[in-house]
């Protein structure tokens, strides 16, 4: 008989993981997505009601909780299961603050020396304004939490920039985090961790601006291709112990162990230099499917494996496919309730992760506005992976469909 497994998350990171452990498990995703139907039951609870989600595990005698949402993160899922006896694989609330919170990551790189570009924090609006009248543009400015839309704006000019950070401060933040534009390729590099071991998990070339050839606005990512392979050998040796262990080890003397996925976003300048600018607590929507399609090893044993303590003497290293996976995210813009043609002509070799979608009484599947799709193609050569993704895009169609025509084709270095 399977055992049955929980995934607490709502988007395509949640589908995907759902869609690779339905083989074995019987899959539960609160609060999931409707394409997850297809691998899962779907659970509309809340992921900030930790508690009513304790019950339904206890309830529905799930063996093992995976979780990817930064809500339930931040409400402490991960002490509340463990406290009643049920396995769980997610951070706890106080040693995933970096990944949750961009100040306090910030300000934890400046204590232990990580190359980060320089920053400023403010909480008040008028000194934010005064701080950008005098820096070079552009300038980074971000909200101190991650959130789907509009945390994040890239500013060439003072005019510009003042205006975000009077839209943020209207908006109720809290403080905002001015940061040095680092000209280069943005990247994500993931590790998995127990707390006091860390292995790689996979790295991407992030293509965060909307248009091509890093035009237009900033968003939560656009695309990507795994592995970066312009991360040498010697980058990934840095990355690892000047920059991983160091946040692992200060958080494990501080008595606040980080066991789960965190993901580094950072930029390889044209010179080869790292400068690491945030963090997350688990893998992004647009990276997932591309990141674990390439994993050889089994994920969930991983997983399994520092849940239970055993991770530092049952892995040495993680086991990847010698392939290449382009992912390319489809956006609706504001064009909502509009159905998605050609999603059952894909390729088998294609998948197909859902972001912001819904199924209307026909079953077929409508728009929502926004980031809609994630499509990922994996190949033996980058270039081949490539092609069988636009060529897959094109089967696809709605109204409204933009997405960037440049995946895997631009240069490694954006200068």
């Amino acid at each position: 008989m399977k055992k049955n497994i929980l995934i607490v998350g709502s988007s395509a990171k949640e589908e995907y993981l759902a869609q690779i452990l339905s083989e074995e498990f019987n899959v539960f995703v609160i609060s999931g997505n409707d394409s997850a139907k297809k691998y899962a039951n779907v659970v509309d609870i809340r992921e900030a009601n930790v508690y009513e989600i304790l019950n339904f595990a206890f309830e529905n005698d799930i063996y093992f909780t995976i979780v990817s949402s930064q809500e339930a993160i931040k409400n402490d899922i991960a002490n509340l299961f463990n406290d009643n006896g049920l396995m769980i694989f997610a951070p706890t609330a106080d040693s995933a603050m970096f990944a949750t919170n961009r100040a306090i990551a910030k300000k934890m790189f400046y204590k232990l020396r990580l190359p980060t570009p320089r920053f400023g924090i403010y909480e008040k609006k008028n000194l934010a304004i005064d701080y950008v009248k005098n820096v070079q543009m552009p300038v980074i400015i971000k909200t101190d939490e991650h959130k789907s839309k509009n945390s994040v704006m890239v500013c060439p000019s003072f005019n510009i920039a003042k205006s975000f950070i009077e839209d943020c401060f209207f908006g109720d933040e809290k403080k905002v985090i001015i940061e040095e534009f680092v000209y280069g390729t943005n990247f994500s590099f993931y590790v998995v961790t127990d707390g006091y071991k860390a292995l790689p998990l996979g790295s991407t070339q992030d293509y965060k601006f909307s248009l091509e050839g890093d035009g237009g606005v900033w968003t939560e990512g656009m695309g990507t291709v795994s592995p970066f392979n312009k991360l040498t050998y010697d980058h990934e040796d840095y990355i690892m112990n000047e920059i991983v262990y160091p946040v692992i080890n200060y958080l494990s003397e501080e008595l606040n162990p980080y066991m789960g996925i965190i993901g580094f976003d950072g930029v390889l300048t044209p010179e080869g230099d790292i400068a690491i600018s945030e963090c997350r607590p688990f893998l992004q929507d647009h990276d997932a499917c591309a990141v674990l399609s390439l994993v050889d090893s089994d994920i969930f044993k991983i997983m399994h494996a520092c849940a239970i303590g055993s991770f530092s003497d049952d892995y040495d290293l993680i086991d990847f496919k010698d392939e290449f996976a382009v992912s390319s995210v489809l956006s609706s813009g504001q064009v909502k309730g509009e159905v998605i043609e050609g999603l059952d002509d894909i390729q088998e070799n294609i998948n197909v992760q859902h972001l912001k979608t819904k199924q209307n009484e026909y079953t077929e599947f409508e728009t929502l506005g926004d980031r809609t799709l994630v499509v990922t193609s994996f190949a033996k050569t980058l270039g081949r992976a490539s092609d069988n993704l636009y060529n897959e895009i094109d089967v696809i169609n709605f109204r409204g469909k933009t997405y960037r025509k440049d995946i895997a084709k631009i240069p490694a270095y954006n200068v």
